[in-house]
């Protein structure tokens, strides 16, 4: 599966993509804004592993996000469980030299316009730390309500702050 958009390319992981994504991903700035499990300093080994992961996924949850010909972010979704089966999370990260020009609000109304095609879901979300207010703007561009704060829900690089509920549910 590949998404062809007005400034990026969305495409499944390729082994290739590894030294691109280490170079970017290791970044402060970007693992600030994620969760625990996204690796600082992030190394060719963890972008290697990573794409390992999604290699065979069927249907693609997974998706590199390609600008110039080079990988410089990803965005993803995963699926909910049990009660919260119908649900899938959103996630992304992008390079910061490509902040700011629109491609992850690009990326996200495409991605969960396929994630609603693709899946039997009824919704996807996405959490936000207090202190990011472009991931905010990005989900509210892309067509995404807040739903609620959840106070001092989160901890991250020592400090504790709230969590914005996101979400765009099929139908309303």
């Amino acid at each position: 599966m590949q998404l062809l958009l007005h400034r990026s390319f969305l495409r499944p992981p390729r082994p290739e993509d590894a030294p691109s994504m280490a170079r970017y991903a290791n970044n402060r700035a970007i693992w600030r804004n994620l969760r625990d499990r996204f690796p600082h300093p992030y190394t060719l080994a963890d972008a290697e592993a990573f794409i390992a992961r999604h290699a065979d996924e069927e249907p693609t949850r997974l998706f590199v996000i390609e600008v110039d010909q080079q990988a410089v972010g990803s965005i993803g979704v995963v699926p909910g469980d049990d009660v919260g089966r119908r649900s899938m999370e959103i996630g992304y990260w992008l390079a910061e030299p490509y902040w700011g020009r629109g491609i992850v609000t690009e990326a996200v109304q495409a991605v969960t316009a396929y994630a609603l095609g693709t899946f039997d879901i009824n919704r996807v979300e996405a959490g936000v730390f207090g202190w990011n207010a472009a991931s905010a703007r990005v989900l509210t561009k892309a067509g995404y309500s807040l739903e609620g704060t959840l106070r001092g829900a989160v901890t991250k690089d020592g400090a504790t702050t709230d969590a914005l509920m996101y979400a765009l549910v099929r139908g309303r």
